[in-house]
């Protein structure tokens, strides 16, 4: 490395930081945290548009409080629905982002069987605490949906 010049070393160091970063980014846990990190947000999000839509109170108590007591209790409300949305998203990306590459690395093949397998392993995981009929059920459905997901991806749409 002595012997080239300051632009070649450069680009030299370049390249092997360009490399570096590739391969971080590919990797398994990388992967697996920015899926849970991106489920987390589009969870959170999601819960609150959805809570905020949600009309109807169990606590029929709060319409005979004041406003500023309604609105405590409401913005209080959607950030509890909204944290657990964005919990439940983060958990759903990172087992199907970890399983996918897991699956991937070990067949050494990207196609759409890994999604496919990933997805089934979600949808069981998911479901497993509920029996194996439910399990079996949620392997199915995410799946199918996996399997449709990456067919539209991989299309010439």
């Amino acid at each position: 490395m002595a012997d080239l010049t300051p632009e070649q070393q450069q680009a030299a160091q370049q390249a092997y930081y360009v490399k570096l970063m590739n391969s971080a980014t590919e990797s398994c846990p990388f992967k697996l945290v920015m899926s849970g990190g991106a489920g987390f947000a589009l969870g959170g999000v999601f819960g609150l548009f959805m809570s905020s839509m949600d009309i109807q109170s169990t606590n029929h108590a709060i319409y005979e409080k004041s406003f500023k007591e309604q609105m405590k209790f409401g913005m209080k409300d959607m950030g509890q629905r909204s944290y657990t949305s964005a919990k439940n998203f983060a958990v759903v990306g990172a087992i199907f982002a970890g399983s996918e590459c897991c699956i991937e690395s070990l067949r050494a093949k990207n196609d759409i069987y890994n999604g496919i397998a990933a997805g089934c392993f979600t949808g069981g995981a998911l479901a497993v605490k509920a029996g194996p009929k439910a399990a079996a059920f949620g392997c199915a459905g995410f799946a199918a949906f996996s399997a449709a997901i990456d067919y539209y991806l991989r299309s010439d749409h």
